[in-house]
């Protein structure tokens, strides 16, 4: 059962991942460290929710990670990414990896057939552009397309030629669907993969897990009894918590932090 948690209020579940021993933070980006915007690349973590992932990663065994179904390129530049940063980075749902002194590495799969992302942009590209506010984001292993700024009924008529068109064109692809947006990859890594590789990286004793979207419901899903899930907002959910909003997440961590850092003095 899931329980709200609300900001100054203990938590047991808090306190005991706050305890274990070795810590990944992992926090989806969009809609959870970061509020949804119109613009994609515009996104850009609240400032406090940055104080506090600064001050989780400089604790003793704590390590913290986005986790995003961004490509790496766009992650690294929504998350101000430099290569001295201490907080890892997983996107592409997965398929992708930074890691603080090692750099990128993508996870094992296999390799997307030459130029079929690139068939499948030009073909998505004329759909798009009959749709008001509809956009086509680019992936590195497949494609997002957009709806922030579309009506519903544009929305769902796009969203019906896109599946149409990819089920003709590329059938055995992963479809994802989130807020607003539909996506496609020729992988099959999850957010669950990125929990398996984060929790493999750092030799996890337990994960925290943040996310808002149904495509981090796969991670959800996959944490174990010594782990934590936190859901950003409404929805069905296999998160232990919920918090209604980004802000949240932030005093979430503060709390989680601060825990964290008396129990290591």
């Amino acid at each position: 059962m899931t329980r709200t948690w609300t900001p100054g209020t203990a938590d047991d579940a808090l306190s005991t991942i706050a305890a274990t021993s070795r810590l990944v933070v992992a926090l989806d980006f969009d809609g959870t460290a970061s509020p949804l915007v119109l613009d994609p690349m515009s996104a850009r973590a609240l400032p406090e929710v940055s104080v506090q992932v600064e001050r989780l990663a400089a604790l003793p065994d704590t390590f913290v990670a986005y986790v995003s179904g961004r490509s790496m390129h766009d992650l690294k530049i929504i998350t101000e990414h430099d290569e001295d940063s201490v907080v890892a980075l997983a996107g592409s749902h997965g398929a992708q990896y930074w890691f603080p002194g090692a750099g990128d590495e993508d996870a094992p799969g296999a390799a997307t057939e030459e130029g079929a992302r690139e068939a499948l942009w030009a073909a998505a590209q004329p759909i798009v552009d009959r749709y008001d506010g509809v956009g086509l984001e680019p992936k590195t292993f497949g494609m997002g397309i957009h709806t922030r700024r579309a009506t519903p009924e544009a929305e769902a008529a796009a969203f019906a030629e896109i599946d149409a068109l990819v089920a003709e064109r590329f059938p055995q692809w992963r479809r994802r669907s989130g807020h607003r947006v539909l996506e496609f990859s020729s992988r099959a890594e999850g957010k669950d993969t990125a929990m398996a590789v984060l929790r493999d990286h750092f030799g996890a004793t337990g994960i925290l897990f943040a996310g808002d979207d149904v495509t981090d419901e796969d991670a959800m899903r996959v944490l174990g009894p010594d782990d934590l899930g936190v859901r950003v907002g409404p929805g069905e959910t296999a998160a232990g918590v919920r918090v209604d909003t980004p802000q949240d997440i932030a005093a979430l961590l503060e709390a989680l932090a601060t825990e964290r850092a008396a129990g290591r003095e």
